[in-house]
């Protein structure tokens, strides 16, 4: 097969038997593909690596643990010959092309029957590249392929999105936004955008797209929610496809269900993109693990948008306190004393606390604190929102790693 043309063709193999001869990283790399088919799938050999037998145990594939034996093929549909010899891979493609089923020879492709294309997936897209061998060559094709349908420069014309999009952002970094909020954003007719959107994803709107400033500055002014919500419904009813871009996740802490009820009653269909979430995302930057084995057990996560003694706070603060876990507030800077106060009463004072500003982008600092100081330390680093309040055990590790010694 050496030069010449191959066929590109997509097999339907849901229900049929597959036939993997092999069970080292090689198979492990072909085998998620070909169980998401839906294939019957078949490995055979002595030995398989423990990702390969993770399949078999959840039942996604059968393994028989032996050497490649004569009538291991019968009634296979595909063959894919994977051991590191090539004296076996060479007997089952003879085997499979003797029966007239095509095999994929792993280590000399050119002497397989068939070979795996470079595969990406979007959007309900499979991309398929082959480059005559040029493995490199056809992974870098599908990776451009992939990532120019991904964000919106290869255009996909694609049934139009419609009604409302609700995409958390992440903590802000313009990088951690997920593959599916950055290709639903590219599709937006308009954008209603949170200041804690990332800022820079706004800058790369194409200029048709209508952007409504919803922004909410903690203790300031802010955009009512009834306001937001009209927007979206007006939007979508008028046939514009509208994405909210919220920051962080847009059910923590942001009112994300409230505009998804708001839809609902209007008959608006709502997608949800959930994003990475500012209470963890933004602490690991900052190399603060919010669990750790032996350290912490349990993780919990608290609005400080009201006082531990406020009459709308539905916190039990008693109880986090008598906890010895992680405790991750969020819009809590103004109120921090107070926080401490109350986590005082079940905790030690010199308890750590790490205190993130603007975590996950260039102005991001961290002051570490205890319990104790936390109060005095927001006031004298001159601490304000965004910022992540991490109390616990956890936030004293960073302190043992080398290279902050």
């Amino acid at each position: 097969m050496q030069g010449e043309q191959h066929y590109l063709v997509g097999l339907d193999l849901c229900g049929r038997r597959v036939v993997v001869v092999g069970g080292g990283t090689v198979a492990q790399r072909r085998l998620s593909r070909l169980v998401a088919a839906g294939a019957r799938v078949e490995v055979v050999s002595p030995e398989v690596t423990p990702a390969v037998e993770g399949l078999v145990d959840a039942g996604e594939a059968v393994w028989h643990r032996r050497v490649y034996a004569d009538g291991d093929l019968d009634g296979a549909w595909y063959v894919l010959a994977c051991t590191s010899d090539p004296a076996v891979n060479e007997r089952v493609t003879a085997d499979a092309t003797a029966s007239r089923v095509f095999c994929v020879r792993a280590d000399i492709a050119v002497e397989g029957t068939a070979v795996t294309p470079a595969v990406g997936a979007h959007d309900g897209l499979l991309v398929g590249v082959l480059a005559g061998g040029e493995h490199r060559r056809s992974a870098a094709v599908r990776d451009g392929v992939v990532s120019a349908l991904r964000d919106g420069s290869l255009a996909d014309h694609h049934e139009r999105p419609e009604g409302v999009a609700l995409v958390g952002g992440g903590p802000g970094d313009p990088d951690l936004i997920t593959v599916r909020g950055l290709r639903l954003l590219a599709r937006a007719d308009v954008v209603v955008a949170d200041r804690l959107a990332p800022r820079e994803l706004l800058d790369e709107l194409s200029p048709h797209v209508e952007l409504v400033d919803a922004a909410k500055i903690p203790y300031g002014r802010a955009a009512a929610q009834d306001f937001i919500n009209t927007t979206l419904v007006e939007h979508a009813k008028a046939g514009k496809f509208v994405v909210r871009l919220k920051g962080g996740d847009p059910y923590v802490f942001g009112r994300g269900f409230e505009e998804l009820i708001a839809c609902a009653e209007a008959g608006i269909p709502v997608t949800v993109v959930p994003g990475v979430t500012s209470a963890f995302g933004v602490p690991a930057l900052a190399d603060v693990p919010v669990t750790h084995r032996g350290v912490s057990h349990e993780v919990v996560v608290v609005s400080g948008h009201v006082a531990p003694d406020d009459e709308r706070s539905l916190v039990d603060w008693g109880a986090l306190a008598r906890l010895r876990g992680t405790v991750v507030i969020l819009m809590g800077v103004e109120r921090a004393a107070r926080f401490a106060e109350a986590l005082r009463a079940g905790r030690p004072g010199d308890t750590p606390v790490a205190v993130i500003q603007e975590g996950s982008t260039r102005s991001q600092r961290v002051v570490w604190s205890t319990l104790d100081e936390l109060g005095a330390d927001v006031v004298a680093h001159g601490i304000r929102p965004p910022a992540i309040i991490v109390v616990g055990p956890v936030a004293g590790l960073a302190a043992e790693l080398p290279f902050r010694s």
